[in-house]
């Protein structure tokens, strides 16, 4: 916008000084012939007199003394066919002359000027002066070269000026969109100064208007899902109870571990509704976590004859999540495998060292794989599930610097690889 603005004042100054100054420069010329043409008439008139009444011994000494000093050449045509001054052809303006006219022609090289005089011991008499190219122009060049000088001075004033009026207009706009950036990354807290036109000042308004009430909505939002989740602790309070009067055995243990994984998922998701943007999303040790995940989902993997098949890197290997986050997205997919593939599938989990830092999770069954559409959408789901584990999953990874992708079609079953960021130093 700023260009353009420039641009657009440099074409209309252009064209003004065009229109202004080319007519001047015109001007100038012409005037400058013109004196010139006037001081040689004036010169060649100044013998009227002499050739009027002197005889051709005095008119000579008169054209002599005429042109001894600088000016003008002037030329005496007498009418007995005799010359005086400094010789020149007998053009055709000095014959019209000779018959009783005064004029000024144009001749190569500059202007002729001829006055006729009448009344002479001889007959008519014409006086011819001539004005070359160089005097008709003298001071020609110099008023150009103001003009030019005066012309450009003018295009880059306007320029300045203009320059500072664009930037009064561009540098709100790119307040302004900058604190839309810093929106969008999630630092609600950012607002435009009121600076600029008025309908600059109108938009940084409205802006600064809308990012309070998204503020003031997302409070809300987060506080009613906090809420929510914390009403849930009293049933599972209550679930915790039962599970823990159960007789001790291995069934008791994991009613009571399921309880403590939901009482962690719920603790998990207050944090989560209650945690600002601009925090930090956390880390933890990956290799551990998913490893504690694994030992718990193994008990279940046995009593359905699934083959579990896990492939850990070495420790340490930390990634830019809570333990919590990390759990929940393990969970998530671990959960998938179970509720969406028969008794007896088999399944695997690679974890691999992220090239730059970080971790690459794989979860890979022999079960009929995903259908055409895209799971990790929010709310799609090809069974009976609410469709937010792999939303959950991907979001988690994206926030701490990774992304989700589905092996979808596969012959082999199906294949969902995590790549999570390594913590913020």
């Amino acid at each position: 916008m700023r260009r353009r603005l420039l641009v657009l004042v440099a074409s209309t100054v252009s064209l003004a000084l065009v229109a202004f100054l080319v007519p001047l420069a015109f001007l100038a010329r012409t005037l400058a012939a013109d004196r010139a043409t006037a001081d040689a008439l004036v010169r060649a008139q100044s013998l009227v007199p002499v050739v009027s009444v002197s005889t051709r011994s005095e008119l000579g000494l008169a054209v002599q003394q005429a042109n001894s000093g600088s000016g003008f050449p002037l030329t005496v045509f007498l009418g007995g066919d005799g010359v005086l001054g400094v010789p020149a052809a007998e053009s055709d303006a000095v014959r019209l002359g000779l018959t009783g006219r005064s004029l000024t022609a144009e001749a190569p090289g500059g202007r002729e000027i001829v006055v006729a005089v009448q009344g002479g011991s001889e007959g008519t008499a014409v006086i011819r002066t001539f004005v070359s190219d160089a005097d008709l122009t003298q001071g020609v060049a110099n008023a150009w070269i103001i003009l030019g000088l005066l012309g450009l001075g003018l295009l880059v004033i306007g320029l300045l000026v203009a320059d500072r009026l664009a930037r009064s207009v561009v540098r709100p706009i790119g307040d302004l969109a900058r604190v839309s950036h810093r929106l969008a990354a999630g630092d609600l807290s950012a607002r435009a100064a009121a600076e600029g036109p008025a309908e600059v000042r109108e938009v940084t308004g409205a802006v600064n208007h809308l990012a309070g009430r998204i503020q003031v909505l997302l409070k809300q939002e987060r506080e009613a899902v906090a809420d929510l989740s914390h009403q849930l602790r009293t049933p599972l309070t209550a679930l915790r109870l039962e599970a823990e009067a159960l007789p001790a055995g291995e069934q008791s243990s994991r009613v009571c571990a399921a309880v403590e994984s939901m009482e962690r998922m719920v603790t998990q998701v207050i944090k989560e509704a209650r945690r600002s943007r601009r925090d930090a999303p956390g880390e933890c040790e990956a290799v551990q976590v998913v490893s504690d995940r694994l030992d718990y989902w193994s008990m279940l993997a046995r009593d359905q004859e699934r083959a579990v098949e896990r492939r850990l890197a070495a420790p340490p290997l930390p990634v830019g999540l809570t333990e919590e986050a990390l759990t929940t997205c393990v969970d998530a997919l671990l959960e998938n495998v179970f509720a969406h593939t028969p008794e007896g599938t088999g399944l695997s989990v690679r974890l691999r060292p992220r090239p730059g830092g970080g971790a690459v999770l794989t979860v890979a069954d022999e079960g009929p794989g995903f259908s055409g559409h895209d799971h990790a959408e929010r709310g799609v789901s090809g069974g009976a599930s609410t469709g937010l584990g792999l939303d959950i999953v991907r979001r988690a990874a994206e926030r701490s610097g990774g992304f989700l992708h589905l092996a979808t079609g596969t012959p082999s079953g199906a294949r969902v690889t995590v790549e999570f960021g390594p913590p913020i130093l």
